[in-house]
Order: C-alpha cells, then sequence, then structure tokens
C-alpha cells in the first residue's frame, strides 16, 4: 500500500463515505420501514451474547478472506492505521468495533474501504470495483452473509 495512503487516511475515508456502498448482512434485503416484523428487536437480541459472537467470527471471516487477497489498512475508533494488521488482533479489533467503536479498513490502495460500528449488525462496503465486489459477495455468502444495495 502506498505511503501517502497512510499519511491521507481520513481524507481518503471521508472520500469513500461518500461513494455508492454495499451492505454486508446477516438479512438478504433492507427492510422495509413498513415492515410488519420486530427489526429492531430482533437486531438488538443480535448484538448479544452467542448471536454477537458468531455474527462477530462471520464478519471476521470475511475481511481475513479479504486479507489473502489484498492488503488492508486498519484504524481503529479514528486512531493510528496498521498495514498488514495481525489476523488475530484484527478479529479483536472488529469485535471491539461491533460492541462500541469505529473499524475503517481501506483496500485497494485507498479504492474501496469497509466499516463496522458499534451497535450495527452488518458491515459496509464503499466503492469496490466490480472483481472486488465480487470476491466480497463469495467471502459474504461461505460465511453465511448476504451482500446487498441499499
Amino acid at each position: 500500500m502506498r505511503e501517502d495512503m497512510e499519511q491521507d487516511f481520513d481524507k481518503v475515508t471521508e472520500r469513500l463515505l461518500e461513494a455508492p456502498y454495499w451492505v454486508i448482512d446477516f438479512l438478504p434485503m433492507q427492510v422495509p420501514q413498513e415492515s410488519r416484523g420486530q427489526f429492531f428487536a430482533i437486531e438488538q437480541h443480535y448484538l448479544t451474547g452467542t448471536r454477537h459472537e458468531r455474527l462477530c467470527r462471520q464478519f471476521a471471516d470475511v475481511l481475513l478472506g479479504l486479507n489473502c487477497y489484498h492488503d488492508l489498512l486498519v484504524s481503529r475508533d479514528g486512531g493510528d492505521e496498521w498495514l498488514y494488521p495481525d489476523p488475530g488482533m484484527l478479529e479483536k479489533w472488529l469485535n471491539e468495533s461491533l460492541q462500541n467503536g469505529h473499524l475503517c479498513v481501506l483496500i485497494d490502495d485507498g479504492e474501496a474501504l469497509i466499516t463496522a460500528s458499534g451497535g450495527d449488525t452488518n458491515l459496509t462496503l464503499y466503492n469496490p470495483s466490480p472483481a472486488l465486489l465480487e470476491l466480497v459477495r463469495q467471502l459474504a455468502t461461505a460465511a453465511g452473509l448476504f451482500l446487498w444495495q441499499p
């Protein structure tokens, strides 16, 4: 990954947050506002206990698989960036971020971004190339997750 990418992490991240995005989720599509289901209660259920642990493992499987093919530049809670993070640390940071925090992962020399935030039951993928989108789709499917665009 280019050295200037590490220096301009915040600028690159801000730009990518405005790009088209896809959602990596346990649900196959966005729940409509008029849905009569219990989305918020179920989302809360997924944020606790064994469901949360399983969801974290599924998301980690996607990121770790992705890191086999691409460099990842990772920042936790807007702090320092780490290139080539240790797989165990990446999984730990993801778990912590999904509980209470924020994780940003730059991919393809800053051409794409994945974010994870506390209180969310999904990851968000911004500005993927067609090849990256297909790879993430395959990794998500293998992990028992879905990839969709709102």
